[in-house]
């Protein structure tokens, strides 16, 4: 696409709108802001319980709070937390709590609070995403005194303050914990106002909050727009303010070149997969994921499917990760050896399989793209849209055989030493090498294990590993404060406003 300047006239000529007027593009009162999101947050607004990025996107930082905080560049703040020390072993962490904070339900905010929150995302029923990764770690939470907690962990973890400031590590009030999923009650500067179901979430200000003065805006909204035109039908005719995960990447030159808006690109922690189901035959047969791998030609699906905007990958990990290992050589395009590897492995063609999709484009345009690579290797994939819910309940739960999704949590590698994790992967040397990373000290030893299982999950060809996604922020002009980079996903509005 040729970078070139359209009118509004234009441009709702191009997506069938209508011509707006001079006053549609009226800005907002300046404490008011309307944000667009990809995805609804399913099924709650809960993310210690549910696996929805979604979900931190609205609440986290803004409703609920954790000790610490990440930045939009990565760093470590405190939060909660005044501070923290580890002793020299890394085995114990001591988080000094900020005093005088209370919950939005009145209850005082103490380390008995964070003993309960993370007794609960410990506990054998508990359906936190970061139970493995992080809280099985911790083998006791004591509060020797209302504003000291001391974490003891099995096993050195350096990275535990930025699991600290992800949105599984909130605190939840113990009297309002339950209900968190349809009413949030935090320690954060907004609160919950309402829940248009499929339409939007309005937060407002909370006025108890410890530095509400330093708060600018009154009011937010997040507009639930999962379609690609409406997106930008949205953008332009002024009915939300920005959006900061934008997904309508084929018309981003259109709004570069809009002096009403601020196009930003970033960063993200994100890996863009073809999930495979190792546990279904015949994709149990390694050298059938071998084949997808080969089958897949990912400079074409990045350029296709997102304008360009991700760097390929050959592993469960995004090139941000310090110990990030290129493999996209293990698996070059090479429709040859995929169907050589079929034949070996015996799979008669066509091979018939489902391939499941959820709403975000990357994953229905790109399963378009993805079916017809397959095809020309004698795969044929069937293509099944599905909503959201439908994903989580359905392909989350181990039921599919192929999906397109991208996963936003940092350092998640850890999911493939969980056989119950939805792609079925069980692998005894895989497992090994996680437990020696994570008993592994600081530094080198630790670096070149995360190497290794990078590689571990390359040679199973676990999955097929296509993209790491650019952020693509889009804004009107005026608008401060939204995230260019998400290392975490969130969205915190603390420190957004209209200037």
């Amino acid at each position: 696409m040729t970078l070139r300047r359209r009118t509004l006239a234009q441009a709702a000529a191009l997506l069938a709108l209508p011509t707006l007027g001079p006053n549609a593009f009226a800005q907002r009162a300046k404490d008011t802001v309307i944000l667009g999101m990809v995805l609804e947050p399913t099924p709650g607004l809960d993310p210690t319980t549910a696996a929805a990025a979604a979900i931190g996107e609205v609440v986290h930082y803004n409703v609920l709070e954790g000790l610490t905080k990440v930045t939009a560049s990565g760093a470590v703040l405190p939060l909660l937390a005044e501070d923290w020390s580890t002793d020299p072993d890394g085995k114990s962490y001591t988080f000094k709590l900020r005093k005088g904070v209370r919950f939005q339900d009145g209850t005082p905010f103490d380390a008995e609070a964070v003993k309960f929150s993370f007794e609960r995302a410990k506990a054998p029923d508990s359906t936190n995403k970061a139970k493995k990764t992080v809280f099985d770690n911790i083998s006791s939470i004591t509060a020797p005194q209302p504003d000291i907690v001391i974490l003891t962990l099995t096993n050195p973890d350096a990275t535990l303050p930025f699991r600290l400031g992800e949105n599984t590590a909130v605190i939840l009030s113990p009297k309002s914990a339950a209900t968190t999923a349809t009413q949030p009650v935090g320690t954060g500067p907004f609160k919950l106002d309402s829940w248009q179901k499929g339409t939007a979430i309005t937060l407002v200000k909370w006025d108890g909050f410890r530095d509400a003065a330093s708060i600018k805006l009154k009011k937010v909204t997040f507009r639930f727009i999962n379609d690609n035109a409406a997106q930008v039908a949205a953008l332009l005719a002024g009915d939300i303010d920005g959006m900061p995960r934008f997904g309508a990447v084929q018309n981003l030159k259109q709004l570069q070149a809009d002096k009403r808006f601020v196009v930003e690109l970033g960063s993200t922690s994100g890996k863009g997969i073809l999930a495979i189901n190792n546990k279904k035959k015949p994709l149990d047969d390694v050298r059938v994921r071998r084949a997808i791998s080969h089958a897949i030609d990912r400079k074409a699906f990045i350029d296709g499917v997102l304008e360009g905007l991700a760097k390929p990958i050959g592993s469960h990990a995004a090139p941000t990760d310090l110990g990030y290992v290129d493999l996209t050589g293990v698996y070059p395009y090479n429709p040859d050896r995929a169907r050589a590897l079929l034949k070996e492995a015996g799979i008669g063609t066509p091979l018939n399989l489902t391939l499941t999709l959820p709403p975000p484009s990357y994953a229905r345009k790109g399963g378009e793209v993805v079916a017809a690579m397959l095809a020309k290797v004698g795969i044929v994939a069937k293509i099944e849209n599905v909503e959201w819910a439908q994903w989580l309940s359905g392909a989350f739960k181990g039921n599919f055989d192929l999906t397109i999704i991208n996963h936003v949590e940092p350092l998640d590698f850890v999911q493939y030493a969980n056989p119950q994790y939805y792609w079925g992967y069980d692998s005894k040397a895989l497992n090994e090498l996680v437990k020696k990373m994570a008993e592994a000290g600081r530094g080198k030893p630790r670096i070149a294990l995360y190497g290794d299982i990078q590689r571990q999950i390359s040679t199973d060809a676990v999955n097929a590993f296509l993209f790491n996604p650019a952020q693509v922020s889009v804004a009107k002009r005026g608008l401060k404060g939204l995230w260019a980079n998400s290392p975490v996903a969130a969205n915190d509005l603390s420190q957004v406003s209209w200037q």
